[in-house]
C-alpha cells in the first residue's frame, strides 16, 4: 500500500537534499516541495518560513524513509507522519509501490 509522509524543514538546500537522497536511494518515487508558512507553539508562539516536504513512498520503503529523514533532519523534534493512501488511479498507486522499494 502507497504512503504519503510528509516533513517540514527551515531550508531550501536541506529540503533538496533529503528529496534527492530519498529518490536515489529508491525509497520514495517522488518528493514535492512546497514553500509555506508554520505558526506553531515551541517556547512560545513562532511564525516561520518552511519547506513541507510530500514523500510518495511504499509501505516497504518507509522504514528505511523514516530513518533517513529522522538522522538528516536538523530540527531537534522533526515533523514526521504517513498516511496510507486508500483510493486514488490504480496505476498511479501500483508506480509508487514499483518504484519505492527501498
Amino acid at each position: 500500500m502507497p504512503l504519503a509522509a510528509f516533513t517540514t524543514i527551515d531550508s531550501e538546500d536541506a529540503a533538496r537534499s533529503i528529496a534527492r537522497a530519498a529518490v536515489t536511494a529508491k525509497l520514495a518515487a517522488c518528493v514535492q516541495i512546497e514553500k509555506i508558512t508554520s505558526v506553531y507553539e515551541w517556547n512560545g508562539l513562532q511564525e516561520d518560513a518552511e519547506y513541507r516536504l510530500l514523500f510518495k513512498t511504499s509501505a516497504a520503503a518507509w522504514p528505511a524513509l523514516k530513518a533517513l529523514i529522522l538522522r538528516d533532519h536538523p530540527y531537534d523534534e522533526p515533523a514526521l507522519w504517513a498516511v496510507e493512501m486508500t483510493d486514488g488511479a490504480e496505476s498511479f498507486l501500483n508506480w509508487i509501490d514499483t518504484t519505492a522499494t527501498g
